[in-house]
């Protein structure tokens, strides 16, 4: 399998150094990531400034491509210029922190996985609960059992996997839930502060999402310690409400 590796911790990450290590054993694999960390940056494309690839080695091993961009620019640089084939399959992370709820409309590592899917590649998004991740080891294996399922049993054109494992001893992980994505919101904050030239500047924050007791949302069944996997699809269209509105009098 020809993989390709992205992320939005950049290249240095352990996350990815993690699933380089586990995949570069069996399969092909490239990467090409942002070269510093471009967290919450959505699925933002570079259009005002040049992009620059630089080839980098961490090891013997680990080679890849440092991008001056965001993950959507990384899938679109490799896609056209970098790589010498197209990838059988992406994988974006793993992130250190869950990417549940809305956090999926501002996660850099999401929209890898997405801009992916928008050139119909079978992509998955790989986030592991809290910051302090001790075992990406056992994350990348799973990683790595899902994408040769994907593979071997495809995904829709246009939909991507969002994947959020539990950060506990993999023995204590309840089990796989496959569910949606829970649509509560931040209760955001900003603290104002001065600076020295006494003008106000903020700095944004926020409590955490609140997610209903329902195992069908992904944040709830990643809270009971269940691995949560979201299909998520490029196509954000709201049928329903589609219908809908071409029964309004637009005529008139």
């Amino acid at each position: 399998m020809n993989i390709l590796l992205t992320n939005d911790d950049g290249i240095f990450a352990p996350g990815l150094q993690a699933l380089h290590q586990r995949l570069a054993a069996r399969h092909t694999v490239a990467v090409v990531a942002p070269d510093q960390e471009r967290s919450a940056v959505g699925h933002g494309i570079t259009l005002h400034q040049p992009l620059r690839a630089s080839r980098v080695a961490l090891n013997a091993h680990f080679k890849g491509y440092a991008v001056s961009g965001t993950p959507a620019d990384c899938i679109k640089l490799g896609m056209f210029e970098l790589l010498a084939s197209r990838p059988d399959l992406v994988l974006s992370g793993i992130n250190p922190g869950a990417n549940v709820g809305i956090n999926v409309n501002y996660s850099g590592t999401v929209a890898g996985a997405k801009e992916a899917a928008l050139y119909g590649l079978p992509a998955i998004a790989v986030s592991v609960q809290g910051r302090d991740v001790v075992n990406f080891e056992d994350a990348a294996a799973y990683a790595e059992s899902l994408a040769e399922m994907v593979l071997h049993r495809g995904l829709p054109r246009g939909t991507f996997l969002n994947v959020n494992i539990p950060n506990v001893p993999f023995a204590e992980i309840a089990g796989t839930v496959v569910c949606r994505q829970g649509n509560g919101v931040f209760a955001d904050r900003f603290e104002k502060r001065r600076d020295p030239r006494n003008r106000a500047y903020f700095w944004p924050g926020s409590d955490s999402q609140v997610f209903a007791d329902d195992p069908d949302v992904d944040g709830a069944a990643l809270e009971d310690n269940f691995i949560s996997i979201t299909p998520i699809k490029c196509d954000m269209t709201d049928y329903d409400a589609l219908e809908r509105l071409r029964r309004w009098p637009w005529e008139s």
